[in-house]
């Protein structure tokens, strides 16, 4: 108990700070990749087109101010079933973007809010280690979980977001605040987290990781990860799948063999095209067995 108390005050002093800074709008999204995210393999990349949706940068109105956004959807009819794609950590550029339209096309209507908005533009550094450092390491759990409901009472004001019917998911970084949305939001239906982080050491910006909320998960989580990503140990799999078990969560982990990280991206050498659209197959299929299609 006098854990949870330290951590509940450090969410409180986070949320204050966020308060303090007066932040009023954060810029646009990046145009195209992240230069960190480079080399782009344009031979297996999937580029899908605006016939037939709707899709643009928004700004989202936030505690603070605003955040930039990518949203997509069907251009007719509406409201159609919600779902948050949170971005790796590249933040969300034209792979992102791309996901959102793949879900306008299935029919659903997608947002995908920068998370780093306050923190930076990580889309000129040419570095991962870079990237963690000048911004990764300052942004706080509290407020991404701020924004994503910021983000999904966007998606309701529009009258074109069934956000009764709430999904997210995530890739990467993206994949870790899966979990934690899934044990933050009670009117979430369901998640989805590729490759996501499971186990950290906790500190003021991420008091918690997944392994840590596994008692509080609200909504079903589809976990998919690559047994061969070398920044996942498959160890820290089988805890998270024990701990599920043990909890009696019905969350489910599929881990594909010989796989590495990033598997579903298909602008970069880790895509592995059979896994990814099995793992694509399996989110439209837990989106519906759970109330989000």
């Amino acid at each position: 108990m006098p854990d949870d108390h330290a951590q509940d005050m450090k969410s409180l002093l986070v949320r204050a700070d966020l308060s303090r800074r007066g932040f009023v709008v954060a810029g646009t999204l990046a145009t195209g990749f992240a230069l960190a995210a480079r080399p782009v393999m344009a031979q297996t990349m999937i580029t899908t087109d605006t016939a037939g949706i709707t899709a643009g940068e928004v700004q989202v109105p936030v505690s603070d101010g605003r955040i930039p956004a990518y949203h997509a959807m069907p251009a007719a009819g509406g409201p159609f079933p919600t779902v948050v794609v949170i971005q790796e950590i590249f933040g969300v550029h034209e792979h992102i973007k791309d996901v959102c339209r793949r879900f306008a096309k299935l029919g659903y209507f997608a947002v995908a809010p920068e998370m780093y908005a306050r923190q930076g533009d990580v889309s000129k550094l040419t570095d991962v280690p870079t990237i963690f450092k000048e911004v990764v390491s300052k942004v706080p759990d509290a407020q991404v979980m701020s924004d994503i409901d910021a983000a999904v009472a966007w998606a309701q004001s529009t009258g074109k977001a069934n956000t009764d019917k709430l999904g997210i998911t995530g890739f990467c970084w993206g994949g870790r605040v899966v979990w934690l949305y899934a044990a933050h939001q009670p009117k979430l239906k369901a998640g989805v987290a590729w490759y996501g982080r499971l186990v950290g050491q906790a500190s003021d910006m991420t008091p918690k990781h997944p392994i840590d909320v596994v008692a509080d998960l609200k909504a079903p989580v589809l976990g998919l990860y690559g047994g061969a990503d070398t920044g996942i140990p498959n160890d820290t799999v089988e805890k998270m799948q024990a701990a599920l078990k043990a909890a009696g969560k019905p969350s489910e982990i599929v881990l594909y063999p010989d796989t590495p990280h990033a598997f579903h991206a298909d602008y970069r050498p880790s895509f592995r095209k059979t896994q990814a659209e099995d793992g694509w197959a399996k989110l439209q299929d837990w989106f519906k067995k759970n109330g989000v299609a």
